[in-house]
């Protein structure tokens, strides 16, 4: 086993990572899913290891907490006893239905497959970040929209052809589109930009391009028409080997900044996927009822702020595999998605989940809440997150159309963007964060064990405030940072009174 990982690396399965639990470690199945009996045997062997709570994250990895140095290498062992395969190298990453969708524009796993050979053959691998990551995004029913990447192809109809939309840095929404090219074009441009990042050093991202980089990028379809055929590798764009000057000529790109800004917009990529993090963009939650060929469909069921304890996860798989489930994948957003099963067995496994405490409503307000695991769970946790984010999202479901994002410490493991409200334990108890990440100064405290009632009184202004059909993100907005603290501190003065 390897050494262990830093913070802020991947914590594969071979390199884990010390947490406030002890290690963690990371792991994406390269079939894409695993037989009920697999994923049973996968939490078996999390009760066995360490300490019980899994994860899946907002990018669908799976995650085991609270390991030890001897514990990682013998649950390392027993995957491999299972024979789970699990993916290394730069993450190219497809949805969770690819291939089976048929809704989808175009099957991306072809073309993700290209991607991951051509990097390998250009000896990318070792010189990326463990933070590099490539989307290639098929469309359908669940888009990765809501995922941040370097890189992000995704399949667009152009009058009776399919063609191929190149972009950069950033989610559906924000990241910087490129060109839009056929299947070969789309991913020699993919490669040539993890090129120029690897030839920054393993700390650059595509966000850290220059303007002349971008504009050689989206210029070498004109350079690629003018050769019989593009090469997989492109050894020339590169700051050391001359760049194309004038082919993007009016053609403009800006730097951008990944980061998240409040109504859930942009998030930085992969930082933070400890748990339950909320990922920006418009696509659809991957929890309820989706149609695949013929009659049937897969069922999405979330783990509440991306965490479960292992034996819950046993119960559930044991009623899927009951009931008829063949498999079960792991889908962006902090879901399982359970196929094969006959449709009417998918109610009852629907009730199983919910009384399990699973996720299973799209509109839940627990979709909404990023919640670390916090104490007792995290030793650098200083607030109990799980409890307070339960509390809320009982108390307060009508108001919650924006990101709140509860800390057990000022890293920030669950969020590690800006969120509209933050509320994050330190010294002084529960801090309130409006409009900033959890390392920011918070604008007011309250004892730790007060949080949700604090939170309330917030909650109680908007309600008072807002206009007749205004959202209560706007109206956070208009009450800015200091009335919002106000609410916050005047809960634990009136307690006092």
């Amino acid at each position: 086993m390897n050494a262990f990982t830093r913070r802020g690396a991947c914590p594969a399965l071979s390199a884990p990572m010390l947490t406030g639990d002890g290690l963690l470690v990371r792991l994406n199945p390269v079939a894409g899913g695993l037989s009920p009996e697999l994923l049973i045997a996968l939490a078996e062997s999390a009760l066995r290891h360490g300490n019980g709570i899994m994860e899946v994250t907002a990018r669908g990895s799976l995650q085991i907490r609270g390991l030890t140095a001897d514990s990682a290498a013998l649950l390392a062992a027993e995957v491999d006893a299972l024979g789970i395969a699990v993916r290394t190298g730069v993450p190219v990453e497809t949805g969770p239905l690819a291939g089976i969708d048929p809704q989808e524009i175009a099957d991306p796993r072809p073309m993700a497959e290209r991607i991951r050979v051509a990097v390998d053959e250009a000896g990318l691998t070792q010189r990326l970040g463990p933070k590099v990551s490539v989307i290639v995004d098929g469309g359908g029913q669940l888009s990765m929209d809501a995922v941040t990447a370097d890189v992000r192809l995704k399949a667009v109809r152009a009058d009776n052809d399919i063609v191929w939309s190149v972009s950069i840095a950033g989610d559906g929404r924000n990241a910087k589109v490129l060109a839009k090219v056929d299947a070969n074009a789309a991913r020699d441009i993919a490669v040539a930009a993890l090129r120029m990042v690897a030839e920054k050093g393993r700390e650059a991202h595509t966000r850290d391009l220059s303007d002349r980089q971008l504009v050689s990028l989206a210029g070498w379809l004109c350079l690629t028409s003018l050769r019989e055929a593009p090469p997989s590798v492109l050894p020339d764009i590169s700051p050391s080997r001359g760049e194309i000057g004038s082919s993007g000529a009016g053609f403009s790109l800006t730097r951008p900044e990944i980061g998240e800004t409040i109504g859930d917009s942009v998030i930085s990529p992969l930082e933070g996927e400890m748990s339950g993090r909320t990922e920006g963009g418009a696509s659809r939650k991957p929890i309820g009822l989706f149609p695949l060929a013929g009659d049937t469909f897969t069922l999405g069921i979330a783990l509440p702020y991306g965490s479960m304890p292992a034996d819950k996860i046993i119960a559930l798989a044991q009623s899927a595999l009951a009931l008829g489930t063949i498999e079960i994948r792991l889908a962006p957003g902090r879901a399982l998605l359970f196929l094969g099963q006959p449709p009417a067995a998918n109610q009852p496994l629907q009730d199983t989940a919910a009384a399990l405490g699973f996720v299973t409503s799209p509109t839940d307000p627990r979709t909404r809440i990023a919640a670390c695991a916090g104490t007792p769970a995290c030793a650098s946790g200083r607030i109990a997150t799980r409890d307070i984010a339960g509390t809320i999202a009982a108390e307060n479901a009508d108001i919650l159309d924006f990101t709140l994002h509860i800390s057990g410490c000022a890293k920030g493991c669950a969020h590690p963007g800006p969120a509209a409200l933050t509320i994050v334990g330190g010294e002084n108890g529960a801090g309130l964060v409006v409009n900033a990440t959890a390392k920011a100064l918070p604008a007011g405290y309250r004892p730790g064990y007060d949080a949700a009632r604090g939170f309330s009184r917030v909650a109680a202004v908007i309600r008072s405030a807002r206009y007749p059909g205004e959202t209560a993100a706007a109206c956070l907005t208009r009450l800015g940072p200091a009335g919002i603290a106000e609410a916050y501190r005047q809960a634990q003065t009136k307690k006092r009174k």
